[in-house]
């Protein structure tokens, strides 16, 4: 099994914010599903598989509040961020009480909804066990712990193996040199981080295809790293 970058249906039906938004987030590495009116959103909610679902609350035909009820009610437990002009508490207590997981209020700032995705999506993990996975001319089979580029073994260390499946597995999401040691390396404290960029740095040398401008394992400037698809 193949599996995808990390899915998410935004629904918003303001043409330009759903051109900036969809830019923005595939660009982060994620694959966008849109749907601008109740109905559409509706039938995209309950009929496809998403790590995540960003949610306006007011859509032509309905809203976002009676699309996340019904969203529960067939027991759909995708992560559900509200979008929204209204700012009242009434109305994020409403959206929470109906099942919404987060509630951000526009206009918002980019760094703050792809902050909000990933706790999102850090507290939701993949619900499909990663198989094998593709990128580029790469591909990783986990199941066999063995990594190929255009048809050749590539020859990774147990970390480094492990260090990659950590990146796949939560693509798309900043992740810090701290919790890369606490979760790949098994414990809170190092002498010092640069274990981590030094692991980094020799994934990138038999990874990527030039290390001074990477295309899948990019640097967060001031936390750590991210894996993009």
């Amino acid at each position: 099994m193949t599996v995808s970058a990390r899915r998410l249906l935004l629904v918003e039906d303001e043409p330009g914010l759903v051109m900036t938004l969809t830019d923005r987030l595939s660009a982060e590495g994620y694959d966008v599903v849109s749907a601008t009116d109740a109905a559409g959103a509706l039938s995209a909610a309950l009929s496809g598989s998403y790590d995540a679902i960003l949610m306006d609350v007011m859509l032509p035909g309905g809203n976002g509040f009676d699309i996340c009820r019904t969203v529960r009610q067939r027991g759909i437990q995708t992560p559900i961020l509200m979008l929204t002009a209204r700012g009242q508490v009434v109305d994020r207590v409403v959206g929470l009480k109906l099942g919404a997981d987060d509630y951000l209020v526009k206009p918002f700032e980019m760094a703050e909804l792809l902050a909000r995705i990933e706790a999102l999506l850090r507290r939701s993990p993949p619900t499909q066990t990663t198989e094998s996975y593709r990128f580029g001319d790469i591909a990783v089979d986990f199941r066999k712990a063995e990594v190929t580029r255009a048809g050749t073994i590539v020859e990774l260390s147990a970390r480094e193996f492990k260090l990659l499946r950590y990146f796949v597995e939560h693509r798309g999401a900043a992740l810090s040199r701290d919790e890369l040691l606490n979760e790949v390396w098994g414990y809170n404290a190092m002498p010092s981080t640069r274990t981590v960029d030094v692991h980094v740095a020799w994934l990138r040398q038999k990874l990527e295809d030039n290390v001074r401008h990477p295309q899948h394992i990019l640097t967060v400037h001031g936390l750590g790293y991210k894996f993009a698809s």
